[in-house]
């Protein structure tokens, strides 16, 4: 099955997407993700403030089937919540790479991001799944 996959992102083999904006990046799951989950009824994401290191733990997605923890590609400081997502969950779905971006974090190191797989890395990455 083809997922879409925008190559102006950055993946992890954790499923997570990030877009990087200067010292800080956007971070969602990926279509590959949502799409493995089903229908998508509860999101947790963290606190402002909140200091992330690569690969923690920071939220939770929870579909009809199962229940995934979030993990940050990279270090930093959460500085922005797509706080819509608590009511409107199914965006995970609908809309993975837009509307429903997740946290943005303010990174710590910009060299961690060096290290994310590019859209070509991640589309080989899935073809072994």
């Amino acid at each position: 099955m083809a997922h879409n996959i925008p190559t102006d992102l950055k993946y992890t083999k954790d499923h997570e997407w990030t877009k990087v904006e200067g010292d800080t990046v956007v971070i969602g799951i990926t279509d590959f993700a949502q799409s493995a989950l089903g229908d998508i009824v509860f999101v947790e994401l963290p606190e402002i403030g909140k200091t992330l290191n690569s690969h923690q733990a920071f939220g939770v997605v929870e579909s009809i089937k199962s229940v995934s923890d979030l993990y940050s590609p990279v270090s930093g400081t959460v500085v922005e919540v797509n706080s819509g997502l608590q009511n409107t969950p199914e965006l995970c779905n609908a809309e993975p790479y837009s509307g429903a971006w997740m946290i943005k974090v303010k990174l710590s190191n910009t060299q961690e991001v060096n290290s994310l797989l590019s859209a070509s890395d991640y589309q080989n990455f899935l073809s072994t799944l």
